[in-house]
């Protein structure tokens, strides 16, 4: 009996199949087809039969019977059983086996088996129908006659391992055979839907692909006509491509554009994020990234430009000659962070303008004032809808420079709440061991500020963090005295505004004596702001008189300033013209300058009570307590009326809130003026703050307060000894025309007081 071996195929009894004629000569050394039975056996793998033993192949075959050969000259062969093979033996590659046919189990009706048969064929006809190659195998379908010829068709194209396929060949059971069969090919369609809808869903996104491809490349062509037809006339694309290589940008900034660029290629200017994509691509291109060479530093002209734009301010203006030497001597674009304290309108702002003129660098200003988000400094991230820089690099960008002179302003009034923290944002942005590589979430990429000089204005250091404070460099602006004001007014005020209301030099004149009233008269602050409003009202109504051609040149003195500008808007407090027991004069800084105060006390009938009064801070309540406790210690005596009567403390103006350390000694002379009926000159005023032990300490402010009391009217000022340095911050014409006093003790203070 001819043996032939074969691997992974699946064969029933009942089933016809055709192999080539020349493997039938190789196997049985004929070369005519007769009619013979033939034996396959099922070769575990497909190896070469020479080296075969018994374990290579799988213990049950099938018995064959030839039939011919067809016109294509292949060897028709029709499976008649399968058969339990044994003793296998292999001669140089002629096997020889000893075979018993194996029956089935016939457990399975014919018509049960028919009725599966028929409802396979419908499903698999109706499967093929969404084929294009369907139609073709159609016939070969209908023409299946048992379960076994179906699995043996189509079962070189199920995903059966040879294992499953030989699994349902040894199967004895004809009603579990079925059922494998039918697992087997609805597993085998489901397959097959499967892997049809993945690759029409992938042909889908391929033409899509190819279409967009062609599309781009066509406009692509379009657009380059579109350049040779208007050579000024580049892609955004071009343009921002172009812009990248000329930026001059560091590695990571380069690469993380480059990423950006390609985005919003693929996306075309229909994506919806390709307007998010350009308008970054547009601002980091935007940037100077190059450093520029630091350039030389001209001392002389720059304090020629400080005393030009500022008149007065001779300790500010000495600071910031300072640190421009030590600039040039470094050879370094930036130095210490400055910031300049003042009242409003003492030029923080334009003194910064100045100090870019004098260096010839960009200048841009930011406003920080009530900022309380976070992302306001370090830009918000890209993930959110809208987002944008901060504040730093959008002023970079309008800088147009990489070290420009940047103001921020107002950093006193930086806010905190759950947007987060900006002023610990700006920690970064000022510490020069950080700010070299500062990244803005914007940007997503480390941009170097180590050129930029910064310089920041406040109002008070009292609201600016420890942390951020001890980065910066504070240069206090103090208040313009009346004669400054005087030559501000003269030299830069008036020319100003009447240039802004568009009135010819010729046409106005403001006399010496209506400057110094409009100073004296209408305007109560350490600056010059109000000074300018002041002006700005004069200008005006002498250009509705020129305008309605009243007349034809003005000239404005002191008496007819009230038509130009109307009645005194300032009301100072002067000196009180009576000295009466228990009133001492007091002085007090506040943000707009300094400002005299009154301290008033008086025995009313009571038990012995406190009463203050005057809208004072915690501060001012503890040094009253502090002073009635130590004028008890100092005059008992006289303190035996506080057991019989209330004393009460009063403060002026009680609708301004009055608050700070600096009315300790002033209060303790009050009421020991009064509990000892002596009076205090009204031409003295006093600041300091009080220990119990009767020291005299420092205060803050001295510039301010001493200019308050020359414009009251004040002559002699005590103030406390350790406070002696401030003097020389002090203009030369207020000292002259005061008489500083410097105390260590209260005892000193009375002293002073009494002897008048």
């Amino acid at each position: 009996m001819i043996v032939i071996p074969v691997h992974d195929m699946i064969l029933f009894p009942g089933v016809h199949f055709y192999f080539k004629k020349e493997a039938y000569q190789q196997w049985s050394g004929k070369q005519e087809v007769t009619q013979e039975e033939i034996l396959f056996l099922l070769q575990r793998e497909a190896t070469d039969v020479k080296e075969a033993v018994q374990e290579s192949f799988y213990p049950i075959g099938f018995l064959a019977q030839t039939s011919g050969v067809d016109a294509e000259g292949l060897v028709q062969v029709d499976i008649r059983a399968r058969v339990d093979v044994t003793d296998i033996e292999n001669d140089g590659g002629t096997l020889r086996a000893s075979a018993s046919v194996r029956p089935d189990t016939d457990d399975m009706p014919k018509e049960e088996r028919k009725e599966l048969l028929e409802r396979l064929r419908g499903e698999i006809l109706q499967f093929i129908r969404g084929f294009q190659w369907g139609v073709f195998v159609r016939s070969t379908v209908q023409r299946w006659s048992s379960l076994e010829e179906m699995i043996c068709a189509v079962s070189g194209y199920m995903n059966l391992s040879w294992e499953e396929k030989y699994a349902l060949m040894e199967t004895d059971s004809l009603r579990e055979r079925s059922r494998l069969i039918e697992q087997a090919v609805y597993a085998f369609m489901e397959e097959s839907r499967v892997a049809q809808e993945a690759q029409e869903a992938q042909q889908e996104s391929h033409d899509q692909a190819y279409r967009e491809a062609a599309i781009r490349k066509q406009l692509g062509f379009l657009q380059k006509q579109l350049e040779d037809m208007h050579p000024e006339t580049i892609s955004e694309t071009e343009q921002l491509e172009e812009r990248i290589r000329q930026s001059g940008m560091n590695e990571t900034a380069e690469k993380e554009a480059r990423k950006v660029l390609n985005r919003m290629k693929q996306e075309g200017r229909e994506g919806h994020e390709y307007g998010m994509l350009y308008d970054y691509l547009d601002f980091v291109t935007g940037l100077i990234w190059k450093k520029e060479e630091p350039s030389a530093i001209d001392l002389d002209q720059a304090q020629r430009i400080l005393d030009e734009d500022h008149y007065g301010l001779k300790m500010v203006k000495e600071r910031i000659i300072e640190q421009l030497a030590v600039m040039a001597l470094n050879k370094k674009q930036s130095g210490s962070i400055l910031l300049l304290v003042g009242a409003p309108g003492t030029g923080k702002t334009s003194i910064g303008q100045s100090i870019a003129k004098a260096l010839g660098r960009s200048y841009v200003r930011i406003s920080l004032g009530g900022i309380r988000d976070e992302a306001e400094i370090r830009g918000h991230r890209r993930t959110y809808i809208g987002a944008m820089p901060g504040r730093i690099m959008e002023g970079m960008r309008r800088s147009g420079a990489s070290n420009p002179v940047m103001v921020l302003d107002e950093v006193d009034k930086l806010a905190k709440d759950y947007g987060g923290d900006p002023a610990s944002a700006l920690l970064e942005v000022l510490d020069p061991e950080q700010n070299a590589t500062f990244t803005d979430h914007y940007m997503n990429v480390p941009y170097d500020l180590s050129d930029v000089l910064f310089v920041c204005t406040a109002n008070s250091t009292d609201t600016i963090p420890e942390p951020l404070l001890n980065r910066m460099e504070v240069i206090s602006f103090p208040g313009y005295t009346a004669v400054e004001k005087f030559q501000i007014a003269r030299r830069h005020l008036l020319p100003a505004v009447m240039k802004e209301t568009g009135i010819a030099p010729g046409d106005l004149k403001v006399t010496d004596a209506a400057l110094r009233r409009l100073i004296d008269d209408y305007t109560m602050e350490a600056g010059v702001r109000g000074l300018k409003r002041e002006i700005a009202k004069l200008c005006r109504s002498a250009a509705v008189r020129l305008v309605r051609k009243e007349e034809k040149r003005i000239t404005v003195t002191g008496k007819k300033l009230e038509t130009f500008v109307g009645n005194r808007s300032a009301h100072h407090d002067r000196k009180i013209r009576t000295a009466v027991p228990g009133v001492v004069t007091g002085l007090a800084w506040t943000s707009a300058g300094g400002e005299i105060l009154f301290i008033e006390a008086r025995l009313v009938p009571g038990n012995g009570e406190l009463i203050i009064t005057g809208q004072l801070g915690d501060v001012m309540k503890e040094s009253v307590q502090l002073a009635v406790s130590l004028a008890k210690s100092l005059y008992p005596e006289e303190a035996q009326k506080l057991r019989e009567n209330d004393l009460h403390i009063h403060v002026p103006a009680g609708a301004v809130p009055k608050d700070g350390p600096s009315a300790g000694i002033t209060i303790t002379t009050a009421i020991v003026s009064l509990l000892c009926k002596k009076t205090v000159s009204t031409r003295t005023a006093m600041t300091g703050e009080i220990s119990l032990r009767g020291s005299v300490l420092p205060i803050g402010g001295l510039p301010e307060k001493l200019m308050a009391a020359q414009h009251a009217g004040i002559t002699k000022v005590l103030i406390p000894r350790e406070n002696l340095s401030d003097l020389s911050e002090v203009a030369q014409e207020i000292k002259e025309k005061l008489t500083i006093l410097p105390v260590d003790e209260i005892s000193d203070v009375f002293k002073e007081v009494w002897k008048e």
